[in-house]
């Protein structure tokens, strides 16, 4: 049996950590890894345990550096586009995690690599990342998500600067732009992150969920509707057991134990 390119493990406390794990590759997101993400997101999607997850690299050298172009160098037409529709089933995987999802970038996160730090909802990367979407560089554009998601974070000049020149950006210009929501040392991208994500679990799990929710629609739709979305969220979390449970906590001093349901 082939080695796993995608582990997936769980702690007691609701952090699910999904770690990319082909390091002589630096993470090039192959056939086989896409559809072993793509299998990690839909268990993780339907997991009531699970609270945030962390998506992490097993290679200090690289998050992901996206596309396996030595793989793709060998396709015909036809696999190509059986390859896209694989790949585009992983980034939606990501994407569509219903709980938030946050990524730690240490080294390289390219093209399809960044686009999967988009994906999720906060990236925390270390003095070492160097992101970027090169695809013009070779002739396609990014498919992952790039083109909706940097513009959504960064605004469509600042994206199409990044895009439109295909130049790649070392950590503290990326900080700077927006890119990533947290900076830190060398090293420290991981902590970093999962003392994010024990933030967010020790939370509500009806409340993240339908902010997260609530967020993500309210995008796309103006402000009026965006807030008939916002207030189906709040009904849905103020009349679930959270709410009872996070008011008796707070009138007895103690920490909330959430029913999460």
């Amino acid at each position: 049996m082939s080695e796993r390119l995608v582990r997936v493990g769980r702690s007691d406390d609701g952090v699910a950590e999904v770690v990319l794990d082909r390091p002589a590759a630096l993470n090039a997101i192959s056939t086989a890894m896409a559809v072993e993400l793509t299998a990690a997101t839909a268990a993780l999607a339907l997991d009531p345990g699970v609270r945030v997850v962390l998506l992490t690299s097993s290679s200090a050298r690289a998050f992901c550096v996206g596309a396996d172009l030595k793989e793709r160098n060998a396709f015909t037409d036809e696999e190509m586009r059986r390859h896209r529709d694989l790949t585009r089933l992983a980034y939606r995987g990501v994407m569509d995690l219903p709980m938030p999802v946050v990524s730690a970038v240490e080294g390289y996160a390219l093209g399809g690599g960044f686009e999967l730090a988009l994906a999720g909802d906060l990236v925390v990367a270390s003095g070492t990342a160097v992101l970027g979407l090169p695809e013009v560089s070779v002739g396609v554009i990014p498919g992952g998500g790039g083109t909706q998601l940097l513009a959504r974070r960064v605004g469509w000049s600042r994206a199409a600067d990044l895009i439109f020149t295909a130049r790649r950006v070392v950590a503290a210009e990326a900080y700077r732009l927006g890119l990533v929501d947290r900076l830190v040392a060398a090293g420290e991208a991981r902590p970093e992150a999962l003392v994010v994500a024990e933030a967010i679990a020790a939370n509500s799990p009806v409340g993240v969920r339908n902010a997260k929710r609530a967020m993500r629609l309210g995008l796309d739709v103006d402000l009026r509707a965006g807030l008939e979305v916002e207030d189906a969220g709040w009904r849905a979390t103020a009349f679930s057991p959270d709410r009872a449970e996070g008011l008796a906590a707070f009138a007895e001093r103690r920490r909330p134990v959430w029913p999460g349901a």
